[in-house]
Formats: structure tokens, C-alpha cells, sequence
């Protein structure tokens, strides 16, 4: 087997995956600026990292195909350069592309995308669970979850909101970081453009 040949399988098995950090760079804690993030990326082998603001969001190529363990790697190498442990959540380009899909405001006139969030959760906390968090009342905010995303609709805004996200997220037992929908399109545009 030639060696054009080799890189030919490796290229096409990388795909452009999106890491997500939580709780990065807010109210002064949790610092890390973009340019670490991005040579963080590349010494562990990820491919032409590009970052988005400053929240923690940077897209990469990887041939890696088992991303909760390309997201351990990502935290504990976070943690052992910035001294603290934060949560990567991961996305492939066509997971992104199947949230945008299944956006439940897609139809409704009048959704403003600043106010529309999208919470990534790092597993599926199953059925009974998002039964649970469908029971919790909202109002004035509407709230959906299906597997590993939660969609929030803010119609005040976001700082102004009175969800009762402390008893959200204890309900969810599993970790999540929110973006809001104008991120969610970026991340997208990235993965798709200028990642691999």
C-alpha cells in the first residue's frame, strides 16, 4: 500500500468535530485565552483549530473517533495547563447540522436568535429524566429537551430570565454548556469551511 494512499484513508476518515468548554472566561474565572486554547489543540494533535469569542468554542479536525475520550484528553490537558477542570463538550459538524434541524422555534414567527439558547448536555439523560425537567414550570420562558440538547426560547432576554436553572441542572445529573443560536449557526460555518 503506497503512502498516498495511506494519507488518502486518514484524510477521509477526519471529520470537523466542536468543542464546547464550560464556564471559560466568566466573571474572571476560569481564564483562558483563545490563542492557548488553540495551541492547546494543536500539540494534541487536532488539526488547524480555529476559535469563536471568547466563551470557549473552538472546531478542529480529528481522525479521533471516540469523542468522550478525545474530551477527557481535552480536559485533563486544560486542568494540568490552567490549573483548573472545566467540561468539553463535543459536536461533529453533522450533529450540529441535525440541532439546527431540529430547532422546535424554526416555524414560529417573531423568535429573536440572540434569545434562543441551546444547552449541550455531555450525555442523553434519558427519558424519564426530560420528563421530569418538562414537568418543571418555565413561564415566561419555554423549554425543550430532546437527547443531548435542551432548548430555552428567553423572551425577556436571557438576564432577565427567572428559570430555576440551579434545579435544572441538578435534574439533568449530567453537564452542560449553553450557546446561544447566532453561536450555534458560527460553530457551524466554521466546521464547515475551514476546519479540515
Amino acid at each position: 500500500m503506497g503512502v498516498s494512499h495511506i494519507r488518502r484513508r486518514t484524510e477521509s476518515v477526519r471529520r470537523a468535530v466542536i468543542a464546547m468548554l464550560r464556564a471559560v472566561n466568566v466573571g474572571g474565572r476560569n481564564k483562558i485565552a483563545m490563542e492557548d486554547l488553540r495551541a492547546l489543540c494543536s500539540d494534541l494533535g487536532l488539526s488547524n483549530p480555529k476559535t469563536y469569542i471568547q466563551s470557549g468554542n473552538v472546531a478542529f479536525g480529528t481522525a479521533e473517533p471516540d469523542l468522550a475520550r478525545l474530551a477527557r484528553r481535552i480536559e485533563d490537558e486544560m486542568e494540568r495547563r490552567c490549573a483548573f477542570r472545566t467540561v468539553a463538550i463535543l459536536r461533529t459538524a453533522s450533529d450540529l447540522r441535525s440541532v439546527i434541524a431540529a430547532n422546535p422555534f424554526a416555524a414560529r414567527a417573531g423568535i429573536e436568535p440572540n434569545k434562543l439558547h441551546v444547552t449541550f448536555l455531555a450525555a442523553d439523560p434519558g427519558p424519564e429524566i426530560c420528563g421530569t425537567i418538562r414537568a418543571i414550570p418555565t413561564d415566561p420562558e419555554e423549554l425543550h429537551i430532546a437527547g443531548r440538547e435542551m432548548y430555552c426560547y428567553f423572551p425577556n432576554g436571557a438576564g432577565q430570565s427567572k428559570l430555576p436553572t440551579a434545579l435544572i441542572e441538578r435534574t439533568l445529573r449530567t453537564p452542560g454548556t449553553a450557546r446561544n443560536w447566532n453561536t450555534v449557526l458560527k460553530l457551524l460555518e466554521m466546521a464547515e469551511t475551514s476546519i479540515l
